[in-house]
């Protein structure tokens, strides 16, 4: 290949590399692989066909914990989506607690629902009451159920809805490799507490280690759940060992990037173009703010929850035909500033990633709406 493509401002060029053998594929292909990634979704790469839409049904979504804003999201897609294909929606809070999603699921068994949907907690956790709801003759799908999408197995799931969670984390190494021109000074966050997690921290570690230009300064084991609180204290330490050789950080969720920024305000740390944070997965509303704002946060690789909503809609559907599942994986999706302007065309504050791709009247035509 004797060019490779960057990201500038809304396009993409073409340049040569300037570099040779091993190093030059990896990064050419990083940047090929952006160039496809942080484009404009606006195409739709969905189901179009399908049955037509069942008439007169409830379904149930269980909602992990209303306070979580990706569970909360895909409920209100899913909302949307039953109202437009003409069904009756409920939503159950699990409260975030194991008793709160067992009494939910319990709750909504009772009310003989066509459907009942897992909304961000694992299916696992409640096997026994999703058999239960199997053997009522009622579907189960899932989203964020189960560690990978489709369909499922133990226990069953007529489907489960997520972006697949290495994809993510390749996007990330990727981005850092392309953006740094292959000389990005790494270190990743991760959490040990989820095995997801771990596995997406190992797949970035891998890409920048055959990036020969980039180096892993190290992987940082750190609590989610205690991140807000420790960020400031890690990040100064980091900021001491490291100095400008810690360009990027790669963390498998944005909460990192919540807490880093008052100790790299104290370090000085230009807000932009000195050190690019990049999620690999969440697309919460204050990572958009920052990378809007060119502030301390380069990306973040969101899912787009309002879609998955719908695409949990219209599995259902083809479940209660008798069809099997769509098969959808939806592309995964780096947002920058560049592009963080297209992603949200309907709530227009670009604080969700919500393509362009027109996927509301797909789903219709395909119902018959």
């Amino acid at each position: 290949m004797n060019g490779s493509r960057f990201l500038l401002g809304a396009t993409f060029v073409i340049v040569s590399s300037g570099l040779s053998g091993a190093h030059a594929d990896i990064v050419s292909q990083a940047k090929e692989f952006v160039a496809v990634a942080a484009g404009r979704a606006n195409v739709w790469t969905g189901p179009t066909t399908g049955p037509k839409a069942a008439v007169g049904k409830l379904v149930i979504y269980i909602s992990s914990h209303q306070r979580n804003g990706g569970a909360k999201g895909v409920g209100e897609g899913a909302s949307e989506a039953a109202k437009a294909i003409g069904w009756e929606f409920k939503l159950l809070d699990g409260l975030g607690t194991e008793v709160g999603h067992a009494n939910a699921l319990k709750q909504a068994i009772t009310q003989k629902p066509a459907a009942i949907i897992l909304g961000g907690f694992d299916a696992t956790e409640q096997a026994t009451l999703v058999e239960q709801a199997n053997k009522a003759g009622i579907v189960v799908v899932g989203w964020h159920a189960a560690g990978t999408p489709g369909p499922q197995s133990k226990p069953k799931l007529f489907t489960n809805v997520t972006t697949p969670a290495l994809a993510t984390a390749e996007a990330a190494a990727y981005l850092a490799i392309a953006n740094s021109e292959g000389k990005a000074g790494v270190v990743i966050f991760t959490d040990t507490a989820y095995e997801i997690a771990v596995a997406k921290s190992d797949a970035m570690a891998k890409i920048i280690k055959q990036c020969t230009g980039c180096t892993l300064l190290e992987t940082k084991v750190q609590s989610l759940a205690t991140a807000t609180r420790d960020m400031p204290n890690v990040t100064f330490n980091l900021v001491r060992r490291y100095g400008d050789k810690w360009t990027y950080s790669l963390g498998i969720n944005d909460l990192y990037f919540d807490g880093m920024v008052p100790n790299l305000i104290n370090a000085k740390i230009d807000p932009s173009g000195q050190l690019f944070n990049i999620s690999a997965g969440d697309g919460s509303e204050s990572a958009y703010q920052r990378i809007r704002t060119k502030q301390y946060q380069f990306a973040t690789i969101p899912e787009p929850i309002n879609l998955q909503g719908w695409q949990l809609i219209d599995e259902i559907n083809r479940a209660l035909s008798g069809q099997p599942e769509s098969g959808y994986k939806i592309p995964v999706h780096i947002v920058v500033p560049a592009n963080i302007n297209y992603d949200s065309p309907v709530n227009g504050k670009s604080s969700i990633f919500d393509p362009s791709s027109d996927y509301r009247n797909e789903y219709k035509k395909i119902w018959g709406k």
